[in-house]
């Protein structure tokens, strides 16, 4: 019996390649010197300026701010971590998010069958929660936490064994759904089930090994819910 989802949120509630792309071409130009540099930060993280693309193991994907503002320290002398994250948080709050499918209408119905709603994702908690007010939702989630929130983040499965306690519920009642290994990973070792989705940059040759189901997108949870509890 599911009585709970906790969704990752960029790839999955979000499609990674609309949202992103934009985000990662206005911090590198802001905070590089000239275009040259810019372009040598992006090859660092995995991101191509002129295609506006990810490379399938950029660590932009699955990793958290700290992680990514490790890698682009070294090309930017004189700055701190603290200052690059903050920077990288206050543009990631702006982007403008693309919904994997319609949002409101099918939160709503998970949320009337009587399923508890959680978010656990490696952006940082204060942009997390921008995206969701900026899109109406934050009143559809009974949990929401960031890498930063003070569980830790994925793959580690702290966020998503503190929403099951905040919830009530045991881990094997709760669904985790993400678009990265990242995410699977850190479902199996909550002890929940996995469910992973194609609207990020992983095809599904790179998640099969870690998930109960591939969907699509988000929106085929309800009807694979529904064949849960009828087996």
């Amino acid at each position: 019996m599911i009585r709970g989802i906790i969704f990752d949120k960029d790839g999955t509630l979000f499609d990674f390649r609309q949202s992103w792309g934009g985000w990662a071409a206005r911090l590198l130009r802001e905070i590089a010197a000239d275009e040259a540099q810019a372009r040598r930060m992006g090859q660092a993280i995995g991101y191509d300026l002129d295609t506006n693309a990810f490379a399938s193991d950029s660590p932009v994907i699955a990793g958290t701010p700290d992680e990514v503002a490790e890698i682009l320290l070294p090309y930017l002398p004189g700055v701190s971590h603290g200052v690059l994250v903050t920077e990288m948080n206050r543009l990631a709050a702006r982007a403008e998010m693309a919904q994997a499918v319609p949002l409101t209408p099918l939160l709503t119905a998970l949320r009337e069958r009587g399923l508890k709603i959680g978010l656990a994702t490696n952006d940082a908690e204060g942009p997390a929660r921008a995206h969701l007010a900026a899109h109406g939702i934050t009143e559809l989630f009974d949990f929401v936490a960031g890498f930063d929130s003070g569980h830790g983040g994925k793959p580690e499965p702290g966020m998503l064994l503190a929403f099951a306690k905040a919830m009530g519920l045991e881990p094997a009642s709760v669904v985790m759904v993400g678009d990265s290994a990242h995410d699977l990973i850190a479902g199996r070792a909550a002890g929940m089930r996995t469910a992973a989705v194609l609207t990020g940059i992983a095809v599904a040759e790179e998640l099969v090994g870690y998930a109960d189901i591939v969907l699509p997108d988000i929106g085929g949870l309800g009807g694979w819910i529904d064949g849960l509890a009828a087996a």
